[in-house]
C-alpha cells in the first residue's frame, strides 16, 4: 500500500507518543526532516521524534495496523535514502542519547540517538573507546547494524565485535533484551544484517583502553606508487593502525595550497592506537612515499580524530564498494586513469586495508560474512541533479568494475544502490539464508522494509 494512500491517525500518534510528532503544519518540520545526503526533497507525512522505548513501539504497532511506510533514522545517513521516505513516517531515534558507562566492567550501555562522535567524546573521557567508523556525525545505529568497519576496526575488529547485546522493539511491538543468551538468532542478524529485524533503541558495547593515538591527515601526490606504496605501507602495519586511502581531487580547503586544488592527490587519515613513540614510528613509512603537501598527522585523544561537522552540508552522491585483494602500480595507474576521465565536482576511490583483529572472527559468527577480506574499496561521485546522476552512477559503475578482482560481496554499510540483486551479492548463500530465516520470525509481514532488504523466507527469492 503506498504511503500517500494511507490515513495518518494523527490524534492517536499524539495521545500514544510521549516524544514530539512534527507534521508539515508544525514548526520545525524541514529541520526535522532533513537529511544527510540530498535526495528528492521527501517529505513525511510525520517525524516522530521517539523519547523512549514505548514510544517506538507505539510508532512501530501504528505503523504495522495502518500499513504506512515507516523510516527509521538514527543519525541520518543512509547513502540509500533510508532514513526518510515520501508520505510516510519517520521514526526519529536521535533524542535517544543516554550513556551509562561501567568503568569496572569496561562495558557501556548507549542510546541509539547517538552519534559515534557524541558517544567516543563520552567514553573518551575514561580513556575508552569502541570502534566506530571516522565521521563523528554518524548515528551509533546505522553503522553499528551494518558492521562497523573503522579507524580501529584492525586493533579491536568490528564495531559489531565489540556489541555484547541490545534492547530491540521487533515488528509485533514487543520490547526484547538481545545477546548470546537470549534471541542468540536474532542476535546473529542484527550484527551486519541491517535494519530488517527490529528497531534497536539501545546498544550494549564492550569498551577498551584508548586514550592518546596518533592520527590525522596525510595529503601526498597521486602517483601510481605512492598510492601502491600506501597500500603496502597499510598492509605492513601493525594491528593498531588503519588507514583510509582517498584517491581525489583536492578540494579548496583553507589548510591545502591553492595550486593544489582540483588536483588529483592522495589524502591518507590515519590512526595508530599507541603511544606517541610508537604510532609515530609506525607512521613513518607513509610520510616517507613522498613530500605530503600537508601533514596534520599528530598524538591526540582518540575522540579529537573525528573533525567538526558542517550541519549545512548535504551533497548529493553515488557509489558503489566492492572487496578487492591487491593494490599494485597498475591497479593505482588503473585508479587515476577513471579518475581522470570525470568531471565531476568531486569523485573519490577509497581504499581500505582489512584484516588484523576482524579477520580473527570466524566467518559465521555474525551477518558480516567477509571476514577474510583483504580489501575494502569504495567508488563515489557527486552529482548536481536529475539530469546528471545517470552519468555518475555510469561512471562508479565502471570504475568499480575496471577494480574487480573476481571477489564477491560488499560492504553493507557503504552500499548507494538498492537494487534487489545488489543487496542479494553482499551475502554468502549461507547467510543470506540464515538471515531470510531470522526475518520470517520477527518481521513474516517485512515491515522494516526501508533498508537493505533481506525478505523473509516465503518472499525470499532464490
Amino acid at each position: 500500500m503506498p504511503a500517500s494512500t494511507v490515513q495518518l491517525p494523527l490524534q492517536d500518534l499524539r495521545n500514544r507518543v510521549a516524544g514530539r510528532v512534527i507534521t508539515p503544519d508544525d514548526e520545525g518540520y524541514d529541520e526535522a526532516r532533513a537529511v544527510m545526503y540530498d535526495f528528492d526533497d521527501r517529505h513525511p507525512a510525520a517525524v516522530i521524534k521517539v523519547a523512549n522505548a514505548d514510544d517506538v513501539a507505539a510508532v512501530v504497532d501504528i505503523a504495522r495496523n495502518t500499513g504506512i511506510e515507516l523510516a527509521v533514522r538514527s543519525g541520518g545517513h543512509s547513502g540509500a535514502g533510508h532514513s526518510t521516505t515520501e508520505g510516510g513516517i519517520v521514526l526519529d531515534l536521535r533524542d535517544l542519547k543516554s550513556l551509562d558507562i561501567d568503568t569496572d566492567r569496561r562495558s557501556a550501555w548507549a542510546g541509539a540517538g547517538l552519534t559515534a562522535g557524541e558517544y567516543s567524546a563520552g567514553v573518551g573521557a575514561h580513556g575508552l573507546a569502541t570502534g566506530f567508523g571516522d565521521t563523528g556525525s554518524v548515528g551509533i545505529g546505522g553503522i553499528t547494524l551494518g558492521g562497523g568497519i573503522g579507524y580501529l576496526s584492525r586493533k579491536h575488529g568490528l564495531t559489531i565485535d565489540s556489541l555484547l547485546g541490545a534492547e530491540v522493539v521487533t515488528a509485533a511491538g514487543e520490547i526484547v533484551d538481545v545477546s548470546d543468551a537470549s534471541h542468540p538468532e536474532l542476535f546473529w542478524a542484527i550484527r551486519g544484517g541491517g535494519g530488517n529485524f527490529g528497531v534497536v533503541t539501545r546498544f550494549h558495547y564492550r569498551l577498551h583502553p584508548v586514550d592518546q593515538i596518533v592520527g590525522g591527515m596525510l595529503l601526498l601526490p597521486a602517483t601510481p606508487e605512492t598510492i601502491a606504496g600506501a597500500v603496502q605501507a597499510s598492509e605492513n602495519a601493525p594491528d593498531e593502525l588503519s588507514a583510509i586511502i582517498n584517491v581525489m581531487p583536492a578540494p579548496p580547503m583553507p589548510f591545502i595550497p591553492p595550486s593544489h586544488h582540483g588536483q588529483l592527490v592522495v589524502m591518507i587519515l590515519l590512526c595508530c592506537a599507541a603511544n606517541a613513540e610508537d604510532g609515530t614510528r609506525a607512521i613513518a613509512p607513509f610520510r616517507a612515499l613522498a613530500t605530503p603537501i600537508v601533514d596534520m598527522v599528530r598524538p591526540m585523544r582518540y575522540p579529537e580524530i573525528f573533525p567538526p561537522e558542517d550541519g549545512s552540508y548535504h551533497p548529493k552522491a553515488v557509489g558503489t564498494t566492492l572487496f578487492i585483494d591487491t593494490v599494485d602500480r597498475d591497479v593505482a595507474g588503473t585508479i587515476l586513469d577513471h579518475l581522470r576521465r570525470s568531471d565531476a565536482s568531486m569523485r573519490v576511490v577509497q581504499l581500505r586495508v582489512l584484516g588484523g583483529a576482524m579477520a580473527r572472527i570466524p566467518r559465521d559468527a555474525t551477518a558480516f560474512a567477509h571476514r577474510d577480506s583483504r580489501m575494502l574499496a569504495v567508488v563515489v561521485a557527486f552529482y548536481n541533479g536529475p539530469e546528471d546522476r545517470p552519468q555518475r552512477a555510469a561512471w562508479t559503475k565502471a570504475s568499480a568494475g575496471a577494480l574487480n578482482q573476481g571477489r564477491s560481496g560488499a560492504y553493507v554499510g557503504f552500499m548507494m544502490d538498492d537494487g534487489e540483486a545488489s543487496v542479494r551479492s553482499v551475502y554468502p548463500d549461507a547467510t543470506w539464508n540464515r538471515l531470510a530465516s531470522v526475518k520470517s520470525r520477527y518481521d513474516p509481514n517485512n515491515l522494516f522494509r526501508l533498508n537493505h532488504n533481506v525478505p523473509p523466507v516465503r518472499q525470499a527469492t532464490a
